[in-house]
């Protein structure tokens, strides 16, 4: 069964996986994002990666806590 895709829309080259969780609403603030990642684990184009720092760019695959997003630009 697929999972339904969430588009994720950025104006700049590419946004990092800690702004990521915030501008998708998974994390109120960017303050949240070391440790949310210290005990999600999450899933960038089928790769495992928790590095805040991560730059995702358009056509990026996130998948966390069951939900897929796709950056598109």
């Amino acid at each position: 069964m697929n999972k339904k895709v969430t588009e994720i829309k950025i104006e700049s080259e590419y946004i990092t996986l800690g702004q990521f969780l915030k501008f998708a609403d998974i994390i109120y603030s960017g303050g949240e994002a070391k440790s949310f990642l210290l005990q999600h684990e999450v899933m960038i184009n089928n790769e495992s990666d928790n590095r805040r720092g991560r730059k995702l760019r358009g056509g990026d695959v996130v998948e966390i806590l069951g939900n897929k997003y796709r950056i598109i630009q």
